[in-house]
């Protein structure tokens, strides 16, 4: 089967999302805190649960899927291609939405629908929607001091690799898992949170060219970018259909790649790996950890 659990819907938001500046809404009197909130985006989903807002949430996305709560709440479609009619269903006080969702943001104003548009396409935007949200639904201090903790998380793995020599990464976010070789390879570009990350955790994205936001890239394209370490991203097992053996076997035909002969193909098989939330610096850990093993030595010796 394709493997599209990033492209459809993930890797469209991403290209919906991306050089939009945040908006952010003037936070909420208290005597205006929404008790109805409808979330658009898994992202969003996530976050409302992380800053303590999760008892104000009443509908979701069909892909919203974490954590366990939002799976009993009611769906009002997908990103793409939301139910203005079940929005509307739900009489919600706040709907929070990525802020390319232009269109759908005039049409709830036009009906007196508050709403919240927030940018995740970048680390700094994900970390600056905690806030936004966590103000807007009544908990900004919850939110500031889950900030505060992702920060730190960052500054710690920004000490532990602040010394190691760089290596030439590839992050794939998608490609085809049904052929016994590799086609077109969607990577991380130099204008997502991916390539953020990867910078953080002491890598270097072998990709540099800033005109595509979300590469797709040959196995010509590939042998001539000849990355040091290829790390491949999936969401939890329960989300895609790929076999990762048969995936290895794909990258291991690529026996020219320094990648390859060094022995350095990873898998990052995760659901925080590919939602832009706050579980997302889970993965700054995980890359930086497999670009510089030596840090999980040195955290065990001590």
């Amino acid at each position: 089967m394709r493997r599209f659990w990033p492209l459809l819907p993930l890797l469209l938001i991403w290209l919906f999302a991306f050089w939009q500046s945040p908006k952010l809404n003037d936070a909420p009197k208290p005597d205006s805190i929404p008790k109805r909130i409808i979330s658009l985006a898994p992202s969003i989903t996530e976050t409302v649960f992380a800053v303590g807002a999760g008892q104000q949430l009443v509908a979701v996305t069909d892909f919203c899927q974490y954590p366990t709560e939002a799976q009993d709440l009611p769906s009002i479609g997908g990103y793409l291609d939301p139910s203005l009619s079940q929005i509307i269903s739900q009489q919600p006080d706040l709907v929070i939405m990525l802020d390319r969702q232009q269109t759908l943001n005039k049409q709830l104003q036009q009906l007196g629908i508050p709403t919240l548009l927030v940018n995740n396409a970048r680390l700094d935007g994900i970390l600056a929607s905690i806030l936004q949200i966590g103000a807007a639904s009544g908990y900004k201090p919850q939110a500031q001091q889950l900030q505060k903790q992702l920060h730190q998380q960052i500054h710690t793995v920004k000490q532990q690799v602040a010394d190691k020599p760089r290596k030439d990464t590839l992050l794939a976010i998608a490609h085809f898992t049904n052929s016994k070789q590799l086609d077109l390879v969607y990577i991380a570009g130099q204008q997502d949170f991916y390539n953020d990350i990867l910078q953080l955790a002491g890598g270097r994205n072998v990709y540099q060219d800033k005109r595509l936001k979300v590469p797709a890239v040959s196995m010509e394209g590939l042998l001539r970018m000849n990355p040091e370490v290829i790390i491949d991203i999936f969401p939890d097992a329960s989300a895609h259909p790929a076999d990762l053996q048969k995936v290895r076997q794909q990258w291991l035909q690529l026996t020219a790649v320094r990648a390859i002969e060094q022995q350095q193909l990873h898998f990052i098989e995760a659901g925080y790996a590919t939602v832009p939330g706050p579980r997302i610096i889970q993965l700054l850990t995980d890359i930086a950890k497999l670009l510089h093993p030596e840090i999980t030595e040195s955290a065990d010796a001590s």
